[in-house]
């Protein structure tokens, strides 16, 4: 399960995810051009609920996306910024 909130979002959102298992995490975001915009989170996680804050900084007004990258998965999800 992955989710982010809020969403839409003017500063920040949380990205909230399980994994099932520990292992290897990646976890960006990407413009709707296939870009990668940030990378936001990327290296050994342990089993369970985590939660990331993620600031968009100068990121303009849009629909984005972020993919996450867990134990053979891969799941991507929409957020969208309102300035």
């Amino acid at each position: 399960m992955v989710a982010n909130a809020p969403n839409p979002f003017n500063n920040s959102t949380q990205i909230r995810f399980w994994l099932p298992v520990a292992g290897p995490v990646d976890l960006a975001v990407y413009n709707l051009q296939g870009q990668r915009i940030e990378q936001i989170s990327k290296g050994h996680r342990e089993a369970g609920w985590h939660t990331i804050t993620w600031t968009a900084g100068n990121l303009a007004t849009g629909v984005y996306l972020y993919r996450l990258q867990a134990g053979g998965t891969e799941i991507a999800r929409k957020l969208a910024v309102i300035r």
